[in-house]
């Protein structure tokens, strides 16, 4: 654990209200460290292949009106309280591997919003984006493909990623150079990656924060929040408000994804193929704040010979469900066009506010089941 005088302090007096505010726990809040600490941050892959959890988050506190600690803010990804500084990031997305070879992903538990949607081959794939949150390993690191070069759009990201098909590459990405940073590790972003001797390619691609942020001043990128528009976020509801449990099961091809609420902490644990989730990079268990299933067309892209690529309609409007604190709202997800913010709005059109902490964003077709207990 890395820590600024500054930040023991603060830790000292207020650590309770971290937690209050909607800040992770312990093991996320470890892996903040200050700007600069992540800056001259040792560069050393993490792929341990079945790690044991260590203990799940702190119980959250109910946050009521608490007010922030002085040189706190909201982290604009995520609605996370953390220092101004890391708040202010570049958030940063990564195209990761989802092939069952290349499970567990290392990264996954500091990532502020997670996607995972269908992909070639009948897999899916994920893109993390950071913002706040650190990561000591990230990966594997996989293509991009459009829908997730419109997703990094929203946030004014750079984009990482090794590669990716023809239309990614040559159309979209130019198309979208204001609103990205790119860093293709086949097109002059390789500074921020490496091979580890663990895995075989091309499973076996790695970054890390202090990497990507080392490589944003070789590539001059800006290192700073661009000041896209967010979305809302509340503190966490009373617990006696709470429900007991509740279970979701989301049937991806490669394997079913479960989420497990637990009320004392109010947040859900996470499943890949009925197995706890545990991240390489801290030997942490996986938890959401917040998961959301959007319902979005699937077709296919044959543009390119020899290749059949999945295309996700994700512009326009749709069915989306959307889980917090043990509670599903059934609602609708808008995305005006390609660059503009996926927003989440309930039955009577009023925009959601999402508790904060870490997002997971699951992109399903109709077909896929999605079970709710």
């Amino acid at each position: 654990m890395i820590v600024t005088p500054a930040v023991a302090v603060v830790g000292i007096v207020i650590g309770s209200l971290l937690l209050i505010s909607g800040a992770r726990g312990t093991s996320q809040a470890s892996a903040n460290p200050t700007a600069t600490a992540i800056a001259s941050a040792t560069v050393a892959p993490t792929d341990t292949p079945i790690p044991t959890p260590s203990p799940s988050p702190t119980p959250t506190t109910y946050a009521g009106s608490t007010p922030l600690p002085a040189g706190w803010v909201y982290a604009p990804l995520d609605g996370v309280a953390t220092t101004a500084a890391l708040a202010d990031r570049l958030p940063m997305a990564i195209m990761v591997d989802d092939n069952k070879v290349a499970r567990p992903q290392s990264g996954i538990s500091s990532a502020s919003i997670v996607y995972q949607a269908p992909a070639d081959g009948g897999e899916d794939r994920y893109m993390f984006v950071f913002q706040e949150g650190t990561a000591s390993s990230i990966g594997p690191v996989r293509s991009a493909r459009p829908y997730y070069v419109y997703w990094a759009d929203e946030y004014k990201a750079l984009l990482g990623h090794y590669g990716g098909d023809s239309q990614t590459r040559h159309f979209v990405i130019p198309a979208n150079a204001k609103y990205i940073y790119n860093m293709d590790a086949l097109a002059g972003g390789g500074c921020a990656y490496h091979r580890i001797t663990t895995r075989r390619g091309p499973h076996n691609a790695y970054t890390n924060s202090a990497a990507l942020i080392k490589c944003l001043s070789v590539k001059k990128y800006p290192t700073t929040y661009q000041n896209v528009p967010a979305r809302p976020f509340r503190a966490d509801s009373n617990p006696v408000d709470r429900p007991t449990a509740q279970t979701i099961s989301i049937a991806y091809h490669t394997g079913t994804i479960g989420y497990q609420f637990q009320p004392g902490t109010d947040s859900y644990l996470r499943y890949v193929g009925g197995q706890p989730e545990i991240d390489p990079a801290n030997n942490t268990q996986v938890y959401a704040r917040n998961v959301i299933v959007m319902y979005q067309g699937l077709t296919n892209d044959l543009s390119e010979p020899g290749h059949v690529r999945p295309v996700v309609h994700n512009v326009g409007s749709g069915k989306a469900l959307i889980f917090q604190e043990g509670r599903e709202i059934v609602g609708t997800w808008k995305k005006k066009n390609n660059t503009t913010l996926t927003r989440f709005y309930d039955s009577s059109g009023n925009e959601i506010s999402l508790v904060r902490g870490e997002i997971f964003i699951q992109s399903i077709p109709p077909t896929y089941a999605v079970t709710v207990k």
